[in-house]
C-alpha cells in the first residue's frame, strides 16, 4: 500500500508533480485515505470513467451499508446520508428524476441574467469592510449560496447561518474535525425539517416546495430523503463553486497574460471555465464504492468488498486524455475532464456551476479591473481537506497603479 500526501500544501499547490507519480504506480493504486482508510483509487481517465460507469460493479451501498460511512458514525448522520448521491438503481433513479423535473421547471439557463445581477451586487460590495479583503469569504462563497438558496426558496435572513455551516463543512481534515463537523450538522438537519414543515402547513416558491408537491402526490420521495435531497443540494450546490470561482481568481491574478486574453472578449468564458474545471479539480475523487464482485482492473487483483474511488484528479492530468495537463490553457479544445463525474452519477448541478462560474469572473473583473492579489502568491494555503482542492483565504485589493 502507497502512501501520497493528498493534504499537504506542496499537492494542493501543485498536483502535477505527485499526480504523474500516481500514474506510474498503474491504473490503480491502493492508499490510506483520510477517515475512509484502506481504498483502492484510480489513476487515469480511463479506469475513471470505467468504474463510474460500471454502477452495477462498483456500487454505493453494500447489505445496507454506505461505502463513505464509518460504523460510529451516529444513525441522523446516515439519515442525511439517502440521498441521491449515495443511492444505486433504483432508488437513484427515483429520487434523480424527481429533482431533475424541478430543476427543469427552473429553467436554470434562464436564471443567467439574475445570476449576473447578484454576483455584480457581491463585487460592488467586495470592499464594504475595508481593503484587503478576503475573496472565498466575501464573494466566492456568497454567490453560490445566495443562488441556491434562491432555487430552494430559503429565506434570505438566514443565509449567515449557512455561510457558518458552510464553513464547517469544509474545515474537515481528520476524524476529530469530523467529529465537529457532525456536531454542527444537527442544527442544521433540525432547521431543514422546521422549514419542510412550514413550507407543508403555508406553501411556497423554489425547490422546497416542489418536494413537498410531490410528496403530496404520492410517495415517491420520503421525509427523510426530502431532508437528505435538500442537504445536498445545499452542499454540492455551493461548496465546490466556491473553490472552483476562487480557484479560477487565483490563477488569473497569478497569470496577468491569461486574464488579459479573457477581459478582451467575455464571450471566450465558457472556454475558460472548463479549463479551470480541469485544472484546479475542486471536487478530487468520487465517493467512495464499494467492489461487488472479484475482479481484476488494471492487472490488480480485487476483492468483493473492497473500496475504490475514482481520482477525478487525477483521470483530468491525464496526459492521454489531455496533452500537457501541467499547463493552464483556457483555449483548450477539446477538454476532456471529469470534474463532474460521469455515469449515473453525472453532477445534476453542472450547468448551474458553469453559469456561476462564468458570471462570477465577469462581474468580479468588470467592477475591479485593477484587481490583484494582496499578498505574495506563495503564501496562499490551501485547506488541508481529504478529497477538495479549496483555497484558505485569498486576499485581494485594487492597485493604486
Amino acid at each position: 500500500m502507497r502512501r501520497f500526501a493528498f493534504t499537504s500544501q506542496d499537492y494542493l499547490r501543485d498536483p502535477a508533480p505527485t499526480l504523474a507519480r500516481l500514474r506510474a504506480a498503474g491504473p490503480v493504486v491502493e492508499v490510506r485515505f483520510p477517515i475512509i482508510g484502506r481504498t483502492w483509487i484510480t489513476t487515469d481517465s480511463g479506469m475513471a470513467s470505467r468504474v463510474l460507469k460500471d454502477s452495477e460493479t462498483f456500487t454505493m451501498r453494500r447489505n445496507g451499508s454506505l461505502a463513505g460511512l464509518r460504523w460510529w458514525m451516529p444513525g441522523w448522520i446516515r439519515a442525511l446520508a439517502i440521498s441521491m448521491l449515495s443511492m444505486d438503481e433504483p432508488d437513484h433513479a427515483r429520487l434523480r428524476g424527481i429533482v431533475d423535473e424541478a430543476f427543469r421547471r427552473r429553467a436554470i439557463l434562464d436564471m443567467e441574467p439574475r445570476i449576473l445581477a447578484i454576483a455584480d451586487g457581491l463585487a460592488a460590495e467586495l470592499f464594504a469592510d475595508g481593503s484587503p479583503a478576503d475573496l472565498v469569504e466575501r464573494y466566492a462563497r456568497r454567490l453560490p449560496l445566495a443562488v441556491i438558496c434562491e432555487l430552494l426558496g430559503l429565506p434570505r435572513a438566514n443565509r449567515p447561518r449557512f455561510i457558518a455551516w458552510a464553513n464547517s463543512l469544509t474545515r474537515l481534515t481528520g476524524t476529530l474535525s469530523l467529529l465537529r463537523m457532525i456536531a454542527g450538522i444537527r442544527p442544521m438537519k433540525g432547521y431543514l425539517e422546521w422549514r419542510l414543515q412550514v413550507t407543508r402547513h403555508t406553501g411556497g416558491e423554489g425547490l422546497i416546495a416542489d418536494l413537498v408537491r410531490v410528496e403530496k402526490e404520492g410517495g415517491r420521495i420520503s421525509g427523510q430523503e426530502m431532508v437528505a435531497m435538500i442537504f445536498l443540494l445545499l452542499g454540492a450546490g455551493s461548496e465546490t463553486t466556491t473553490h472552483l470561482i476562487s480557484g479560477s481568481v487565483h490563477e488569473l491574478l497569478r497569470t496577468p497574460r491569461l486574464r488579459d486574453w479573457l477581459e478582451e472578449d467575455w464571450s471566450r468564458a465558457p472556454l475558460a471555465v472548463e479549463e479551470f474545471l480541469r485544472f484546479i479539480s475542486p471536487v478530487q475523487f468520487s465517493k467512495p464504492r464499494f467492489v461487488g464482485r472479484d475482479i481484476e482492473l488494471g492487472g490488480i487483483r480485487l476483492r468483493k468488498g473492497d473500496r475504490i474511488m475514482a481520482m477525478l484528479a487525477a483521470a483530468n492530468f491525464d496526459p492521454d486524455a489531455n496533452s500537457h495537463p501541467e499547463r493552464l490553457d483556457l483555449a483548450r479544445r477539446p477538454n476532456r475532464h471529469l470534474s463532474f463525474g460521469t455515469g449515473i452519477h453525472f453532477c445534476l448541478g453542472h450547468q448551474l456551476a458553469r453559469i456561476e462560474a462564468r458570471c462570477a469572473l465577469e462581474a468580479l473583473f468588470k467592477r475591479w479591473p485593477r484587481l490583484e492579489l494582496a499578498v505574495p502568491p506563495d503564501t496562499i494555503r490551501w485547506r488541508p481537506r481529504p478529497g477538495l482542492r479549496a483555497i484558505e483565504r485569498l486576499p485581494v485589493t485594487v492597485s493604486a497603479r
